[in-house]
């Protein structure tokens, strides 16, 4: 089904520690509105896709997702390699060191671990479809968020980087919404007919 490519869709090269920033940014790794959630809430949901137009949609931008993952995960791993126990102590990364040491772990900036309870597939595609436009959203906000309080250059270029895929997200869920409203609309008219001809 998908085709892997030994490389980030967007080049991550930082060279200067700093866990304080990856504090923040691990919120995008498994925090409530983070990448985690995305790709396991459209991958869930394509299932019960109106049509395979839908599901292509959800498949896509649920795939994308985990390279956004992946963006996230190396991005937090950049910025916590070689740091010394002085530096962890200071930062105030020791709560996190001391249970992951600096492995990569699903967790909102909080400290809050991931839940599936974070995200939700339904089975009715309009519901679905209106999360998934919300998830989008809140995502971009996140990434906003991030922005505001991240300067630095080599870890700003790819946080813009996924927030601009967030509105492209965004964008291409519109069309399934549009094109199961319509179908919703025009069986709801049908079924209404039918009704009144009884």
């Amino acid at each position: 089904m998908w085709n892997y490519e030994k490389r980030l869709e967007y080049p991550v090269n930082i060279k200067t520690p700093n866990a304080k920033i990856a504090q923040i940014i691990i919120s995008q790794y498994g925090g409530p509105d983070g990448e985690m959630g995305a790709s396991m809430r459209y991958l869930s949901q394509r299932y019960t896709a109106p049509n395979r137009t839908t599901m292509a949609v959800l498949t896509d931008v649920g795939t994308e997702e985990l390279a956004h993952l992946e963006m996230v995960a190396t991005i937090v791993h950049q910025l916590t390699r070689d740091l010394t126990p002085e530096e962890i102590e200071k930062s105030g990364f020791a709560p996190y060191y001391v249970d992951h040491t600096v492995g990569i772990w699903p967790q909102a900036a909080s400290g809050m671990p991931f839940s599936s309870s974070q995200f939700q597939s339904t089975g009715d595609p309009l519901t679905d479809l209106f999360e998934d436009l919300a998830a989008e959203q809140k995502a971009r906000t996140t990434y906003d968020n991030i922005l505001r309080l991240v300067k630095d250059p080599e870890v700003a270029d790819p946080i813009r980087f996924l927030r601009a895929r967030e509105i492209v997200h965004f964008q291409r869920f519109g069309d399934p919404m549009r094109n199961t409203v319509n179908s919703w609309e025009s069986r709801r008219h049908f079924l209404l007919k039918k009704t009144s001809e009884k």
